[in-house]
């Protein structure tokens, strides 16, 4: 008898898919089969914690894909606008036939089976990138003008650049000779999104920290 699951990708669907699940290793046995895999295409991503069963049966079929399946499909439908038709066994003598040949996972692939693996893969590039976008530490002397310059209003003036992944850290002022002072001052960036060449060159040393910082240097730049 084929079982219909509906909206996997919500988590009213993964409950129910939790709840069938519960005392069963895959969805029509002990063994997976195609159901499986036609569930597994429909689940966007693996089920949280809360969701055990639903979980661990996720995990056997992932592992289990570049595999052969000896289970036998009784036919898996889902419902909703979208519903897929369900499985109908071939017969007998086909199957046996059949039986040591490896499965093609693209044979009866359903228009909601590719949208199922579509929305998946994006996913999963969407978190790969976001992933990808790193940081970075970076130590910068800040040099003033004259043994003249206001050196607290140096600082307000660099501390008062602001922009999306741009974090200003700890600074201390340091001797250069003749009474003269540079501001170092540590900042961390988000790659995508700052740039130390274009924050230095469009930021600190034009105008209004112009009037107080005459030049920038980096010392150190270190990815986190």
């Amino acid at each position: 008898m084929a079982v219909t699951f509906s909206d996997l990708h919500t988590e009213s669907g993964l409950k129910s898919l939790n709840e069938f699940l519960v005392g069963k290793s895959y969805i029509s046995g002990d063994q997976i089969s195609k159901d499986d895999i036609k569930v597994y295409g429909a689940v966007l991503e693996k089920p949280g914690d809360v969701f055990p069963n639903a979980s661990k049966w996720y995990e056997s079929v992932s592992s289990q894909l570049a595999s052969s399946f000896p289970g036998k499909a009784v036919g898996v439908s889902f419902g909703g606008k979208a519903a897929a038709a369900p499985v109908e066994a071939g017969p007998a003598k086909e199957a046996a036939g059949n039986e040591d040949d490896d499965l093609d996972l693209f044979g009866d692939e359903t228009e909601e089976d590719k949208k199922a693996v579509e929305e998946r893969e994006k996913a999963k590039k969407a978190s790969s990138k976001k992933k990808e976008s790193g940081k970075s530490s970076v130590l910068m002397d800040v040099k003033p003008w004259d043994d003249e310059t206001d050196m607290v209003a140096l600082e307000k003036a660099v501390r008062s650049v602001e922009m999306p992944g741009l974090f200003w850290g700890a600074s201390k002022l340091v001797p250069v000779g003749y009474g003269i002072k540079k501001l170092q001052i540590m900042l961390t960036i988000v790659d995508d999104l700052v740039s130390v060449d274009s924050l230095i060159e469009e930021h600190l040393t034009v105008e209004p920290c112009s009037e107080h910082v005459q030049s920038c240097d980096i010392v150190a730049f270190n990815k986190i």
